[in-house]
């Protein structure tokens, strides 16, 4: 069963009635080829219509949508011969950041991110893609073996934002953040992030500060949600700040599209047809291209210039903001 946005009610309701005629169809043995042909055309020009002008706000709803591909589906068409590895060596294993070595289209490289869950248990399971300390640690190990072995880091980010709980702050997750960000920035290895879904704060940048940013079509990256930041400026406490999340979400400029024109990323990845969840298998080829592409950029770069050139990016995003 799909599950329907608040704007995609009219789809919902054609899709409806082509899985009525399809059942009615085939029971009385009728040929109703012509009327889902038809009634299919009119949800891909709905569908069309509706994705061409998403509000900031619907691209967030979009960016969240429970059957957009995760982090172990990226892994399991991408990359072959993935070797996760477990734990940060100082207190214990992070199941919302997954991470390890593979091959990604005949190279070897480090690949990580975070892993949302994609249903009720595995959801549980990682924490909904929401990171510990120990995740963050885990995650700058990945990036020291991929230094050691001069292997490129892909990067998929799909987080809320790292766990905000009592545990995580006595563990010291601020720490965690800053620490991991500042490996990512001086790592002598290429960096390539993908952000899929949500980019959100700290727990995205920390292995988001890459030398390419990449983002599919319909995701958002950000500083803070809009229900929280709502809740900051607006001090609205209903439903976590979402009265005024929309505006929020316009204010602060949080889509792919915004990003590429404010210098923040490179690449704006095109999804399919109604949405990354509609066709997970073409959104992950297309992903999948534009990491090769930006990864080939820079082969035969040593250590000194990788880290030149990311931060050449990052002073330019600076001066951007400045001017």
């Amino acid at each position: 069963m799909r599950a329907y946005l608040d704007f995609e009610k009219p789809i919902a309701d054609l899709e409806g009635k082509i899985q009525e005629l399809r059942q009615s169809g085939g029971e009385a043995g009728v040929s109703v080829d012509e009327e889902i042909e038809r009634l299919q055309g009119k949800v891909d020009d709905l569908l069309g219509d509706a994705y061409a002008k998403l509000t900031r706000w619907q691209k967030v709803q979009v960016a969240r949508h429970a059957a957009r591909p995760k982090l172990s589906d990226y892994i399991s068409h991408l990359v072959d011969d993935f070797t996760p590895l477990a734990g940060d060596r100082a207190f214990g294993e992070d199941q919302a950041i997954i991470g390890g070595p593979a091959r990604f289209r005949g190279r070897s490289v480090v690949v990580l991110g975070h892993e949302k869950g994609a249903d009720t248990a595995s959801r549980v399971a990682h924490n909904f893609g929401m990171a510990s300390p120990e995740g963050y640690r885990k995650a700058i190990r990945l990036m020291e073996l991929a230094e050691r072995f001069d292997l490129p880091v892909m990067t998929i980010v799909d987080t809320p934002g790292a766990y905000p709980g009592r545990g995580a702050e006595e563990r010291g997750q601020a720490e965690a953040i800053a620490s991991c960000t500042e490996k990512a920035l001086g790592l002598g290895s290429p960096i390539v992030a993908s952000v899929v879904g949500e980019g959100g704060s700290g727990g995205a940048v920390a292995i988001a500060a890459a030398n390419a940013v990449i983002m599919l079509e319909h995701a958002v990256y950000s500083v803070i949600s809009p229900e929280g930041c709502a809740s900051i400026l607006w001090k609205d406490a209903h439903a976590r700040g979402e009265n005024k999340a929309p505006e929020a979400a316009e204010a602060m400029k949080i889509s792919a599209q915004d990003l590429l024109s404010l210098g923040v990323i490179e690449t704006v990845v095109p999804e399919p047809l109604g949405g990354a969840h509609r066709d997970p298998t073409l959104a992950i080829e297309r992903l999948g291209d534009a990491i090769e592409t930006a990864i080939a950029e820079f082969d035969g770069l040593d250590a000194d210039a990788i880290r030149l050139r990311r931060r050449e990016k990052f002073l330019r995003i600076g001066r951007a903001g400045l001017a």
